[in-house]
């Protein structure tokens, strides 16, 4: 481990879900240490808490500045936020946790936009106890992009070698097929292929899903390929970028394997959250695109019914702390 490498804020999650007991196990793996300079970002006590109930063999290092850190394997520095009491119960949702799970999202982006920290992992917050807490954002994108005042974020998820954008996210499926315009379309694909740049592709290929059945079979089953999607790839490519499509979206997914694009827009959230999924559960990492900096998160929720029995498999956690880094250290000097 060197100064090279990126210093990752991880933020605790919800206190009572089992964010603490992944960033824990994901911690005590000897190789996280060679790809980052990990940070947690929470209460000490539950991460103490977590390290005892698991039986590993970890020093917890409360820090009050970043510098202050050991980041080395065998201890987890913890940028101690003393919010909440280490005995509030497992699996229970409440505001108090909610906002305790908010403060620990501020702080990260506080130290990400003052440039103390490369890049940010979310560990799973619950939106209902966000929701009881007062909090206004329905979810951790939403949080960042209005805590940043980023106007135009975008998601991708980031599983092996696909890498996945979304037009829409938490829409319902109506809204979000009346989302699917031109205009919309057309500013997407220019997000993603400026964000494909940042991540190396000069000339990325990118493949645009579909919204009907067929592509709509030429407007018997639908005509939003034949009046927004084809004449925004059309746009797109007038533009200079690689686009093309409408792809159906039973088939567009599949030229990954084949390595016939480098990413898909997903038109809506569950087109592309199932193809990912199925794909690689475990190792299916959301990333924020137009932030300030890079976030990305794990892609499962609290767990409230597992959390504190150590069941909880840490595989995306650490994957999600891996691709922090590798994108920190790509972007470190321009907007994600």
């Amino acid at each position: 481990m060197t100064k090279a490498q990126p210093l990752i804020g991880i933020t605790l999650g919800d206190p009572s879900g089992i964010g603490p007991e992944i960033i824990v196990k994901s911690l005590a793996v000897p190789k996280v240490y060679e790809a980052a300079r990990p940070l947690v970002i929470g209460s000490a006590a539950i991460v103490n808490r977590e390290i005892a109930s698991l039986g590993l063999r970890l020093a917890i290092n409360p820090v009050c500045d970043p510098e202050n850190g050991k980041y080395e394997a065998g201890t987890v520095d913890v940028l101690d936020i003393d919010n909440i009491d280490p005995k509030v119960p497992y699996g229970r949702v409440s505001a108090i946790n909610g906002a305790a799970s908010y403060d620990y999202i501020k702080k990260s982006i506080e130290l990400a936009l003052a440039r103390r920290i490369d890049g940010v992992a979310t560990a799973p917050i619950h939106k209902e106890a966000i929701h009881d807490a007062g909090i206004e954002y329905i979810g951790h994108t939403e949080m960042f992009a209005g805590l940043t005042k980023s106007a135009h974020v975008l998601t991708m998820f980031h599983v092996n070698k696909m890498r996945i954008f979304f037009l829409t996210r938490h829409l319902s499926l109506i809204k979000a097929a009346a989302y699917v315009t031109h205009e919309n379309v057309l500013r997407t694909v220019e997000q993603c292929d400026k964000a494909m740049k940042q991540l190396g592709f000069d000339r990325a290929r990118i493949a645009v899903a579909a919204l009907n059945p067929h592509a709509g079979d030429n407007g018997l089953c639908g005509d939003e390929e034949l009046k927004e999607l084809g004449p925004a790839v059309k746009s797109a490519v007038a533009k200079g970028i690689n686009a093309f499509g409408p792809v159906p979206a039973d088939s567009v997914f599949l030229l990954f394997e084949k390595d016939k694009c480098d990413a898909v827009l997903s038109l809506y959230h569950d087109q592309g959250h199932i193809a990912a999924k199925v794909h690689d559960f475990l190792k299916t990492i959301s990333v924020t695109i137009g932030l300030p900096f890079v976030r990305t998160s794990v892609d499962h929720g609290t767990a409230m019914d597992i959390a504190g029995k150590g069941m909880a498999a840490a595989i995306s956690m650490e994957e999600s702390i891996y691709v922090t880094a590798a994108y920190a250290s790509k972007l470190k000097d321009s907007r994600l």
